[in-house]
């Protein structure tokens, strides 16, 4: 799939595109904190942005509050691609990200995931014939918040507090649901993207309605804004090639005009 993107890549141009308005740049490497649901595409991304120039792009993961306190601390990153606008926007109202940077680059969709064959609806939910239900931690990750929410609409999330249990971020609600630590967990559809084919499991995706949008924005970072690599890839971000990339891999196409 990666040769495919990058054919696509240098045939329609892009490539060249961002080659010159890279030619003046020396071998820097850029820094980009991203939330941890975004794992497989900021991959694909990367390579297809690397290509063959010399510039290297270096991912930290972590629920977007992690990442969040990190930069207030004074993490050495150049962007910063949350699974919420809330942080990146606070980041710019303390003066620590370039106001006119700010973009939604995905909108992502929840899921409720089980490697069993299982018939995954609400219902499963209220009979809560499970011992455990993963979730990434509401205070933390957006995705968390999103499950805290579906829950509270149906009237379970009291009900259910004995079996809940809360990964740092929605990675690791996926690892205690994979590894059997948890019956059920609420995960990103991307996640179960790439994992489908490999698992006969079963899954619910949550109607919308359920949950608050989960707007995931990407911000220029004070500490990246005189890194040439930086505007370039957030440039890239918002091409049709990057755009069909994240929609490919679970997310609803953001408005970017």
């Amino acid at each position: 799939m990666i040769l495919r993107y990058l054919h696509a890549y240098l045939i329609g141009g892009l490539g060249t595109v961002f080659a010159l308005s890279m030619a003046s740049v020396s071998a820097e490497d850029l820094h980009i904190a991203v939330a941890a649901n975004f794992t497989k595409p900021i991959k694909q991304l990367k390579q297809v942005f690397e290509g063959n120039s010399k510039h290297r792009v270096i991912i930290s993961f972590g629920a977007t509050g992690q990442l969040y306190t990190q930069i207030k601390h004074g993490a050495p990153f150049d962007l910063f691609l949350a699974a919420d606008m809330k942080r990146p926007k606070m980041l710019v109202d303390d003066g620590m990200a370039v106001a006119e940077s700010l973009l939604t680059y995905a909108v992502g969709k929840l899921v409720l995931w089980s490697p069993q064959a299982l018939d995954l609806q609400a219902n499963v939910l209220r009979l809560g014939k499970f011992n455990h239900l993963a979730i990434a931690h509401p205070k933390m990750a957006p995705y968390g918040t999103a499950a805290k929410q579906v829950l509270e609409k149906l009237e379970l999330w009291q009900t259910l507090q004995g079996k809940i249990v809360r990964g740092n971020n929605v990675s690791q609600a996926y690892q205690f649901t994979a590894t059997g630590n948890a019956e059920l967990g609420f995960i990103a559809l991307s996640q179960y993207k790439a994992i489908q084919g490999n698992s006969r499991g079963s899954h619910w995706i949550v109607p919308e309605q359920m949950y608050d949008p989960i707007q995931q924005g990407a911000v220029l970072l004070k500490k990246g804004q005189n890194n040439p690599l930086a505007k370039a890839f957030l440039a890239f971000l918002k091409s049709p090639l990057a755009r069909q990339m994240i929609e490919e891999l679970g997310y609803v196409e953001p408005n970017l005009s």
